[in-house]
């Protein structure tokens, strides 16, 4: 509606109908140039080119949502050396401009840490950049907070 607000949800994948789906799917196609035209790619994901034009301006993966944004992050990190200075050097490494970071004092072995950084010059997708965070052996839980 013109003058509103529109508002943003974060969905799990599997509550979304198939129609959703599919278009996330054939927006995908087209982007990597797997498919030349919308109808080679709607015909692929057996869609209908109604369904894909209804959807289509309104849905997108997390990780386009949050291209050029400050992402704010809260870790559940070991008390161990190193275990923050490996989260930052991801970001770093991957792109991320780090622009704050603020940890508590470890208790009962875990210290909690926020982090907001920029995703502008980000060399890969925020959710492989979470997955990647997520392996690193000090990290016990990662959350986004927010967006801007």
């Amino acid at each position: 509606m013109p003058g509103q607000e529109s508002k943003f949800y974060l969905v799990r994948e599997e509550i979304l109908p198939e129609a959703i789906k599919k278009t996330i799917k054939v927006k995908d196609l087209l982007k990597r140039n797997e498919a030349r035209t919308i109808n080679e790619a709607v015909e692929k994901m057996e869609l209908s080119r109604s369904a894909y034009y209804k959807y289509k301006d309104y849905v997108f993966p997390f990780y386009e949502a949050s291209k050029e944004k400050i992402v704010s992050l809260s870790l559940m990190l070991e008390h161990k050396p190193g275990a923050l200075s490996q989260v930052l050097s991801i970001i770093a490494n991957e792109g991320g401009s780090v622009l704050t970071i603020n940890q508590g004092i470890p208790l009962q072995g875990i210290a909690n840490a926020s982090i907001s950084f920029e995703t502008r010059s980000l060399s890969i997708d925020l959710e492989q950049l979470l997955e990647k965070l997520q392996l690193l052996p000090g990290v016990k839980r990662i959350e986004v907070l927010g967006q801007e």
